[in-house]
């Protein structure tokens, strides 16, 4: 099952503010989240239905809605900034 990928409105900002080079791999992660939005390495996160998975030093937060066929990416970011709230 392909899975279809939506961007909120705060993960394309923060995916348009990223440098170059980052976004092609981030760009990669999201089209790898179409085909297994479960893949290996990535984490489930505390206190919620979200997961992460990361490419380097940047994090993808995303939830899966699987009913729907739906991956829901709401953070893009560093690791150090990514899970704090704003």
């Amino acid at each position: 099952m392909t899975y279809r990928i939506r961007l909120e409105t705060r993960a394309r900002r923060e995916y348009r503010d990223l440098p170059d080079r980052i976004r092609g791999l981030i760009a990669d992660v999201i089209d790898d989240l179409q085909a297994d939005p479960r893949p290996p390495g990535c984490r489930k996160l505390g206190g919620g239905n979200g997961y992460r998975v990361r490419t380097g030093d940047y994090r993808v937060l995303y939830a899966i809605d699987d009913a729907s066929g739906l991956v829901r990416i709401y953070r893009i970011g560093h690791r150090s900034t990514v899970y704090r709230r704003r």
